[in-house]
């Protein structure tokens, strides 16, 4: 019977197969027609094979979650193969349309994938923010493991994450470091393990490493093992790669580096100690890898370095260029015989009844988990009911919003959560953190509670629905996409809401649209926003926001130009959230205070619910001329300029329609929907444009024109769209609406031009 390192070992040198058999087949045995490499990594993957071997099979409970880092999806893929979580037919179609992904994917995979992964640093972080949410939502226990690779902590956003106040309170956290010292293109000359330990201690976090297995600590401890410890410590990076090229004859030339005590340590192995010698580091040593597992401090986040090769096991092994290199088939068909697997049936298994099979299927038991319980949203009123009136902004109604649906909704807002990163007060959140207090893992003192002078309220607490974060947007939106994956994890859906300053809404996108690609719904609100923020200069007026939101996938969005806007879209977005057909939106919202009279909210129930559904489709005819000679559409902040134009083009016997545009995005679908090119609605095209009403158009936005553009084509009528495309000034709204061309005079003199009788 064997021990269970041994048992280990065996499946060890079985996932190491299977992983590169099933980037082998993408790339030498699957028909290729276009001759286009698939790709793949064997050597990532098989750094990656005795970290994952040992964690898989004897350590993850259920309630653990793991992010594996890209370049190891293989290995994932073979793990779960081996539990039976993935059927055969799918290890021949890795990068195959329907097949497995390039990298995990917790959406398009047919296995289990705890955290998409495939944009360095994402797959990092993702597990802290999981963390924070299942935390929130009180569904029990579990560690959240990172598997990632040493270059992924270049990312800056991997620190922004770690340095957050909020994580060193989160000891579930395991991060496990693939320490191969290798990037795509090269050996990483300084790779300063000492420094990036030394960073992790200082965010107090627990620091364990494996550097040497248990040959090289052998060696150590004999005579000459000191000196070759400190030879080996001391040596860089690429020249102890170049060692892993060797053969033994050259290994007993190179390693002793001029030191005697080495050779004569060295000549008394044989080669193929020589050999393992070099390559025997703690990262591929399971009982060492078990002993770490074990000794995890649980009261804090920890970080375990683990020294590989890159290539372990490969004939790759150590090659500085070895990240996408592919083995030959006879290089394949020696990794078999030396692993004991069939080059001519790749995908077996473990014989039935054998202590291998047993094994896995012992692991496969133990990591089962009970089908998560669907449970849908709380029911969301479409209209509260209010007709705002006076002088408001629409980043004000957001904060009014919520407020209201404490007491209309309360169910609805018990499942609300806002964050930002320290901007709540400035975004107009003070209202609803105050009522509703501020989420902590436990209840902090407000020394502030007495402070008479004190307006925002700091509450902190278990039951708190507002979670502040530091100055770090990528952070925001991490957060903001495990909160609104919540609902498929742990059946337990939430309506997340993250507020940041429009103008970072850039800085955030990448990391915010992966974890939509990864199945996190959530609402981003961009505020204050464009260069309706006049006094602040170019710096922080947004240009390209709009159009981000027009394209962004798995996004509906929307810049409501009234306070009444903002509640319906805003209820519109949250009734989406945490259930399987629902998405994430994009709202961006103004501090220019707007006369809500101009929004003309139809009195008569009838009509005012017929204007909620325009608004929420994506437009609606805000003034209509008895025979129009040409169309304004407008959008956001700039709809009063664009009514001022329309009553000046009036008295100058142009008549002009004023359509306000509150989705540029829904505007579009419904535009290739009518062309039989998307499957939804188009009715809100018939409604806003009617064609009967065509006329020149002129569009304006402030944002880049070419976002509302393509509104010309609904119709096929002459058009002049207006908008930003310049790095914005300091000054008035007058004067910066006036310098880019988007205050009334430009309208009209635009409508002037287009209109054929002016």
């Amino acid at each position: 019977m064997g021990t269970p390192t041994e048992l280990l070992r065996d499946i060890e040198r079985r996932v190491l197969w299977l992983s590169a058999s099933i980037v082998h087949h993408a790339n030498r045995v699957r028909p290729n027609p276009s001759g286009l490499k698939v790709g793949g990594h064997q050597a990532s993957s098989a750094s990656m094979v005795s970290i994952m071997t040992s964690l898989w099979f004897a350590h993850l409970t259920p309630e653990d979650r793991a992010s594996v880092k890209p370049h190891a999806s293989p290995v994932l893929h073979a793990i779960n193969y081996l539990l039976g979580e993935l059927d055969e037919a799918y290890l021949t179609t890795l990068r195959e349309f329907g097949g497995l992904q390039s990298y995990p994917s917790r959406a398009k995979d047919p296995d289990p994938v705890d955290y998409s992964t495939g944009s360095v640093g994402i797959g990092a972080t993702a597990p802290i923010w999981g963390a924070l949410a299942r935390r929130y939502v009180g569904a029990g226990a579990g560690r959240q493991f990172s598997l990632i690779g040493d270059a992924e902590l270049d990312e800056g956003a991997v620190w922004e994450a770690i340095l957050d106040p909020s994580v060193r309170e989160l000891g579930e956290i395991v991060w496990v470091v693939d320490l191969n010292r290798q990037s795509l293109d090269r050996v990483v000359p300084h790779l300063a393990a000492e420094r990036l330990r030394g960073m992790f201690a200082a965010a107090d976090w627990q620091v364990l490493t494996l550097k040497y297995g248990r040959l090289l600590h052998e060696l150590f401890d004999r005579p000459g093992g000191d000196a070759l410890r400190a030879r080996i410590d001391r040596m860089p990076n690429p020249e102890y790669q170049r060692l892993l090229r060797c053969t033994a004859p050259q290994l007993r030339q190179r390693l002793p580096g001029g030191e005697p005590a080495i050779a004569r340590l060295v000549a008394d192995l044989d080669d193929i100690t020589v050999l393992r010698a070099v390559r025997d580091l703690g990262g591929h040593d399971l009982d060492a890898l078990g002993q770490a597992y074990s000794a995890i401090d649980d009261t804090r986040p920890t970080v375990i370095f683990a020294y590989t090769v890159k290539g372990y096991g490969l004939h790759t092994e150590g090659h500085p260029q070895n990240h996408s290199s592919l083995l030959t088939t006879e290089q394949m068909r020696d990794l078999a015989g030396r692993l004991g697997a069939d080059p001519g049936r790749p995908w077996l298994r473990f014989p039935d009844g054998s202590e291998q099979a047993s094994l896995c299927a012992e692991a496969a038991g133990r990591l089962r988990r009970r089908a998560v319980p669907a449970h849908t949203p709380p029911p969301l009123p479409a209209d509260i009911g209010r007709t705002p009136s006076g002088t408001a902004t629409t980043q004000a109604a957001l904060g009014r919003t919520l407020m209201d649906l404490t007491r209309e909704a309360p169910e609805a807002a018990r499942q609300v959560v806002t964050v930002s990163p320290d901007v709540s007060s400035s975004t107009n959140l003070g209202g609803w953190v105050n009522k509703v207090g501020v989420w902590s893992p436990r209840e902090r003192v407000d020394w502030f509670a007495d402070d008479p002078e004190t307006i925002l309220h700091w509450r902190e607490q278990p039951t708190g629905q507002h979670i502040e974060l530091g100055i770090a947007e990528t952070n925001l939106v991490g957060l903001l996409g495990e909160l609104g994956a919540t609902w498929s994890r742990w059946g337990r859906p939430l309506l997340p809401i993250g507020v940041l300053y429009d103008p970072f809404v850039s800085r955030a996108l990448e990391p915010w649209s992966f974890g939509i690609y990864a199945g996190g719904q959530s609402i981003l609100v961009g505020t204050p926003s464009g260069v309706t923020l006049a006094p602040e200069g170019g710096a922080h007026q947004s240009i390209t926001t709009p159009s981000i939101g027009l394209e962004q996938p798995g996004c509906v969005t929307y810049e409501p130009a009234f306070a009444i806007d903002v509640e319906w879209t805003l209820l519109a977005c949250l009734a989406r959230l945490g259930r399987p057909d629902g998405g994430s939106a994009y709202l961006r919202l103004s501090t220019r205070p707007v006369d809500q009279a101009l929004a003309a909210v139809p009195a008569d129930p009838a009509a005012r619910e017929r204007r909620r559904r325009q608004a929420v489709a994506g437009a609606y005819p805000l003034r209509r001329a008895d025979r129009p000679a040409v169309t304004v559409a407008a959008m956001g902040a700039v709809v009063p300029e664009a009514l001022a134009a329309a009553d000046r083009l009036e008295r100058s016997g142009v008549p002009a329609d004023v359509v306000c545009v509150t989705s540029p995005g829904l505007l579009f679908e419904a535009l290739r929907s009518r062309q039989g090119r998307e499957d939804g609605p188009s009715w809100i095209l018939d409604q806003a444009f009617p064609a009967r009403r065509a006329t020149p158009l002129v569009t304006v936005l402030d944002g880049h024109p070419h976002t509302l553009a393509f509104l010309a084509t609904v119709n096929q009528v002459p058009s002049v769209p207006l908008g930003v495309t310049r790095f914005g000034q300091s000054g008035t709204i007058e004067d910066v609406y006036r310098h880019h061309g988007i205050d009334a005079d430009s309208i009209v003199t635009a409508a002037l031009d287009l209109a054929p009788d002016a």
